[in-house]
């Protein structure tokens, strides 16, 4: 019967930390909302600012017209010939493409909320080989114009300058016959010749002020792509396809350059598939969205997102409860304490509350002040209540103590996540040592009797 009642303790006390799961995933629940409220904070800046933003271009466009005889009914209902006019287009993507500037960090706030936008100051560099003009009967070729595709053409800051082959070159809205395949803007070139076989190679540069929000992803659409950005921002991610072949990062901000081939990329092809003319028949089945080119990326993240790391150490809520309940139960087993399920039930609420006050302070101040602040109020408040419960202030200041050194040991976790795994299977195996050595010499049945 006493190994029952002994048995009765240890099921007690876990259905106890099975409880506090609820307060524990209330509080996950809440951090998971204030993340919700920070994803529409950035929502918001990109639909009255810009979004995200992605080049692809430029591209050079050559609209044509033909008349064609086709057999149609006339109102007699007999077949007769008939002129239309068909229209279409050619689009050659540039030979080499020089892609460079700065990214100039700055930040919107939205309510409780710092969103990170950018300006960059781009300077853009293509040429384009020599196009040949097929020969077909009736076909007559238009004015062609540059396209640049851009991920939200409000970002645009002033005017941009463009020259081609050394003149200065007017940009209009849109991208014209490209439209609904590619937003961005275009510019007119010089008509050719009515006789003209071929358009003449290119060079074309352009200098433009684009705002955005977080990220910017440059498409490498060109057969030889380099790209040049630099920043004071001193906390880039690097994504897409291709990460940089080199980069600088440091305290005064980074560098990163990088060099595609189309060779090396399938970009070209997506790109070309997407815009190609439906006149011709030289449009993909499917082609793939501006989202799904291969591009190469640099985001402006904030290392320290605070609601991140609080939901991270939300995670290790359950840890805590079990850790501070096994100081609870060694003191009852060593010490010969008796500890009240309801004793166990406010210390484990003292914890919760802590990631609580956490996520609230951290919204207002630095994250490491917030989680100093919440840890040194729940271990004042786990000390005076403790201090009652073991009937002894030193015993109190020794739990405080434990306590303070677990506070401690999740900061450090919250610090080194790519050392997370290891240092958590570091302090269970450390915690089950102590366990398994200050209980080694216990006689569990005669602890059992003395419960009877």
């Amino acid at each position: 019967m006493t190994s029952f009642k002994l048995l009765l303790r240890f099921l007690t006390v876990g259905a106890l930390v099975l409880l506090l799961l609820v307060p524990l995933a209330m509080i996950r629940g809440l951090v998971q909302d204030r993340q919700i409220h920070r994803a529409e904070a950035v929502q918001r800046v990109a639909e009255g600012m810009a979004g995200p933003q992605r080049l692809a271009g430029p591209l050079r466009v050559v609209p044509w017209t033909a008349t064609r005889r086709v057999n149609a009914a006339g109102a007699d209902g007999r077949l007769e010939l008939r002129e239309e006019t068909v229209s279409g287009y050619l689009v050659q993507a540039p030979a080499t493409l020089h892609a460079g500037g700065v990214l100039l960090p700055e930040a919107r706030r939205v309510g409780l909320y710092d969103v990170r936008v950018f300006r960059w100051q781009a300077e853009l560099e293509a040429t384009f080989e020599p196009l040949a003009l097929p020969r077909v009967d009736g076909r007559r070729y238009g004015t062609p114009y540059l396209a640049f595709g851009l991920g939200d053409v409000r970002g645009l800051v002033g005017t941009p300058v463009l020259e081609v082959d050394g003149a200065a070159a007017r940009l209009s809205a849109g991208t014209a016959d490209l439209g609904g395949r590619l937003d961005g803007v275009h510019a007119r070139l010089v008509p050719p010749a009515a006789d003209a076989s071929r358009l003449e190679a290119s060079r074309a540069r352009l200098r433009m002020d684009l705002a955005g929000t977080r990220s910017l992803a440059i498409v490498p659409v060109a057969d030889s792509n380099e790209v040049r950005l630099r920043s004071a921002w001193p906390h880039p991610s690097f994504g897409g396809r291709f990460l940089p072949s080199q980069r600088e990062v440091g305290a005064e901000g980074f560098s990163a350059s990088w060099s595609v081939s189309s060779l090396a990329s399938a970009a070209r092809a997506q790109v070309l598939a997407a815009v190609a003319d439906p006149a011709t028949g030289q449009a993909a089945s499917r082609p793939g969205a501006p989202a799904d080119w291969d591009s190469l990326e640099v985001a402006l993240v904030d290392p320290v997102d605070a609601h991140t790391r609080v939901d991270r150490a939300t995670k290790y809520g359950v840890l805590f409860v079990v850790l501070t309940f096994v100081g609870f139960a060694l003191l009852e087993l060593v010490r010969g304490l008796r500890i009240h399920p309801l004793q166990y039930l406010m210390v484990g609420l003292a914890l919760a509350v802590f990631f609580l006050l956490l996520l609230a302070l951290s919204e207002h101040v630095a994250f490491g002040l917030a989680y100093l602040a919440s840890a040194a109020a729940c271990i004042g408040l786990q000390f005076a209540y403790v201090s009652g419960v073991l009937r002894s202030w030193w015993r109190a200041g020794v739990f405080a103590g434990l306590l303070s050194g677990l506070y401690g040991m999740l900061y450090s976790l919250l610090a080194a996540e790519d050392h997370a795994l290891l240092m958590g299977s570091l302090l269970l195996f450390g915690v089950l040592a102590l366990v398994m050595l200050v209980t080694r010499r216990i006689d569990w049945y005669e602890r059992s009797a003395s419960l009877g």
